[in-house]
């Protein structure tokens, strides 16, 4: 058995172990509930608490080592959908390969499917639900309210539709880096006088090592399609997760990764060495008190890579406006609100007509 394996095997989580917490008043399926952390009965109002810790007696998702993770590309379902068989009423359904949890269309049950591949990955940490389906609603209104260039008509009219929460996969990234960098900064000054004055850089060649620790760079492991909307509502408190439970995805729908590890890493990278760059840069102008950087080279190292499969949470709805449909997205955690709206050619107009008069007005007492 590969070392793979024993993790997996040690870290394994049933995901077909049953996700319906009967209530004991009415003995209908209770369902997460964002406000308290807890069960809650939707018929009845009965509650419980979740226990804090999984199996393993985790209380919060642990770090993974990259390397000893063997499974590092992107899974191959094989089938583009499932069937499952609802353990409360029998009856069988049909749902899309990466669904990890839905409800039973039939009898409302809970259900956490177990995916077909071996090699597939278990989400080893969970970013629970803090803002309901009511206060997304209030956080919809208030952020088209707030644009500007979107129609009067639409602020008063827009409704959201039925709010569709849903889990979805991202991987966190821990790394160790270490940077070796070339660049050239400049310094500004004036020269010459009166009509003959100008701006004049002096460029300087430098160089150094910059280290920085790296804790949880975010990668989305959905599709592409998803992943303009998402960013408009991040971050996401990805150190205020819990370890994963079935118990917490009670209710709502979740998708299991499209991005694989490998992929998801090397998207990181990127991202990692974007930000790095910023770094650097900022610090060469603060050590030669400079203007300007350009020419910019760097070779980065990473080590100590670790990660974490964690899945987060979000409100996704649309409204309609003069037939035209628009989508947004909230983020569960925070009540961030990010998507399309109308925009208002008058408005803009507007805008672009008080924009000329003010460097109009500007200009004049300038000049």
């Amino acid at each position: 058995m590969s070392d793979y394996e024993e993790i997996m095997k040690a870290k394994k989580v049933d995901t077909m172990k049953a996700t319906d917490r009967k209530c004991p008043d009415c003995g209908a399926t209770m369902d997460f509930d964002p406000s308290t952390g807890g069960l809650y009965c939707p018929y009845c109002d009965h509650r419980e608490e979740i226990a804090a810790e999984n199996t393993e007696g985790e209380t919060v998702a642990s770090e993974q080592d990259f390397n000893s993770a063997e499974f590092t590309g992107n899974c191959d379902w094989g089938v583009e959908q499932k069937t499952v068989t609802c353990k409360s009423c029998g009856a069988v359904s049909v749902y899309d390969a990466l669904a990890v949890a839905n409800e039973c269309p039939y009898c409302g049950s809970n259900q956490v499917m177990e995916a077909n591949d071996v090699k597939t990955l278990a989400p080893n940490g969970v970013v629970i639900f803090k803002v309901t389906a009511k206060m997304a609603g209030e956080r919809f209104t208030k952020w088209l309210s707030g644009k500007w260039f979107a129609p009067r008509a639409a602020k008063l009219s827009a409704k959201a539709d039925r709010f569709k929460g849903i889990y979805l996969p991202y991987w966190t990234f821990d790394s160790d880096t270490f940077t070796e960098y070339t660049a050239e900064y400049g310094k500004d000054r004036t020269v010459g006088s009166g009509d003959k004055k100008r701006t004049v850089t002096d460029w300087y060649k430098t160089s150094g090592t910059y280290e920085e620790f790296i804790d949880d760079q975010l990668v989305a492991g959905t599709g592409d399609q998803n992943v303009n909307m998402l960013q408009k509502v991040e971050p996401f408190d990805t150190a205020d997760n819990k370890a994963y439970k079935p118990e917490y995805l009670a209710g709502f729908l979740a998708e299991r990764y499209s991005v694989g590890l490998k992929d998801a890493w090397e998207k990181a990278k990127e991202f990692i060495k974007s930000r790095l760059r910023s770094a650097i840069e900022s610090k060469i102008r603060s050590e030669n008190n400079a203007d300007h950087v350009r020419s910019y080279n760097g070779s980065t190292v990473f080590s100590n890579i670790t990660y974490k499969y964690l899945m987060l949470p979000v409100w996704i709805s649309c409204f309609t406006y003069k037939g035209k449909t628009y989508q947004f997205i909230v983020n569960g955690q925070s009540g961030k609100v990010g998507g399309d709206y109308p925009i208002s050619p008058w408005r803009v107009a507007i805008a672009v007509i008080i924009g000329l008069i003010i460097l109009w007005l500007l200009w004049s007492l300038l000049s």
